[in-house]
């Protein structure tokens, strides 16, 4: 369900008066929303100095339901699966989600809440875990043949490989090495994905990851499995990367991904799109049926530095930037493995972007819920494959492999 467009349509209040809320709640210690609240207001009747000079007056992100059922039942198998972006997307096509194979409880639950019919293995029935690879060949041998007539995706854990990840240490830090494959645990869950594609030999396969592990150790490691999954007598197309926003994803967001097959074809590209700018899927607010739209509550102080920024700048002191409507968003970070990362500012209200303003960036639907505490539901959300690009890659690799 979509809301109003934006408050201020509805309350007047005006800059000045804002101003001079926020700076009663510094002066005086209270609290801004006790304040606000008095007035019959909430945070998104605020505004920044230059609010809605700017908009977007284009058309609208590429809707996941608007793609060809081409998958036909095709059958998959999915590895890391997270939150689901990749499976979603394939679902759109026609896929059937024969199996899921995911290691954090917390995505499971996600997984199961939104589609219960599918076999999601993973706690706390069951481990999830890929790098146990007999325990792997055990669960899916009574699922499926060997070879398997389907597809095989899977996406080893990226955050190990990530440069957004290693921009937040310091430069000196031992974390600060783009280390990947020397990670005792996800460096070599590659590997066990490319062990689980030779042992039961898919008519295709799928890896995503981000960029950087094309680069890691010259890229050396990437080389080697490629090269393990042509010995097994697959075609396996040059590692590409996609820019989600090159299709209909109003989100700057890269992707690395390897295809191969067994059975000839040529995987082609897509051709790019024109970008969508953000403000087609943040200007109407979610309304209130809608889940994971819970608005984090900013101090005075912070509401104060924001309200001042133009479009596309940059709060230094909270690090975070708030979006032009006209361009797509910056990407949507998943955060550390202590807590999920800041969103970004939304173009129109000073404020961080809430999960599902997050997710609709990633071209989630508005009924896809995420559970968990709020950091988790940031880190789900900012770990997927955005949907509607998974449905474009799969359209490709259809064509060319199926």
């Amino acid at each position: 369900m979509l809301a109003r467009k934006f408050a201020k349509e509805l309350v007047a209040l005006s800059y000045a008066e804002q101003e001079r809320l926020i700076a009663r709640a510094l002066k005086e210690e209270v609290d801004l929303y006790d304040l606000l609240e008095a007035e019959g207001l909430s945070l998104d009747d605020l505004t920044y100095s230059d609010s809605r000079t700017r908009t977007w007056s284009g058309g609208a992100p590429v809707d996941l339901r608007s793609f060809e059922k081409v998958g036909k039942g095709i059958p998959v198998v999915s590895f890391f699966t997270g939150c689901g972006g990749m499976d979603l997307g394939l679902e759109a096509l026609g896929f059937e989600n024969v199996a899921a194979f995911e290691h954090n409880e917390i995505f499971c639950r996600t997984l199961r809440k939104n589609r219960p019919q599918w076999n999601v293995f993973g706690p706390p029935f069951h481990d999830g875990d890929v790098s146990k690879v007999e325990d792997v060949i055990a669960t899916l041998e009574p699922l499926i043949q060997k070879p398997f007539e389907g597809l095989f995706v899977g996406g080893p854990p990226c955050q190990p490989f990530s440069i957004a990840a290693n921009q937040r240490f310091a430069k000196w830090g031992d974390n600060f090495k783009r280390v990947g494959f020397d990670h005792a645990k996800n460096g070599n869950l590659l590997f066990d994905f490319v062990a689980l594609i030779k042992e039961f030999r898919p008519a295709a396969f799928l890896i995503e990851n981000v960029p950087g592990l094309r680069d890691i150790d010259g890229g050396e490691q990437l080389s080697v499995a490629i090269k393990q999954l042509e010995d097994a007598g697959y075609e396996v197309a040059e590692p590409s990367v996609f820019e989600a926003a090159d299709y209909g994803v109003p989100q700057y967001r890269q992707r690395m991904f390897v295809v191969g097959s067994r059975t000839g074809g040529k995987f082609v590209i897509p051709e790019a799109q024109e970008h969508v700018g953000c403000g087609s899927v943040l200007d109407v607010l979610p309304g209130h049926n809608v889940p994971n739209h819970e608005t984090r509550k900013h101090k005075a102080g912070s509401l104060q530095r924001y309200m001042v920024l133009g479009y596309g700048q940059r709060d230094q002191l909270g690090r975070v930037d708030r979006l032009d409507p006209t361009r797509p968003s910056k990407t949507v970070i998943a955060g550390g493995t202590n807590g999920g990362g800041r969103s970004h500012l939304h173009h129109e209200i000073p404020r961080t972007l809430s999960v599902r303003e997050c997710a609709r960036l990633q071209t989630f639907p508005d009924d896809y819920v995420f559970v968990g505490p709020t950091a988790r539901q940031f880190t789900q959300v900012g770990n997927a494959v955005p949907p509607v690009l998974a449905a474009t890659v799969g359209t490709a690799l259809v064509k060319a492999f199926f």
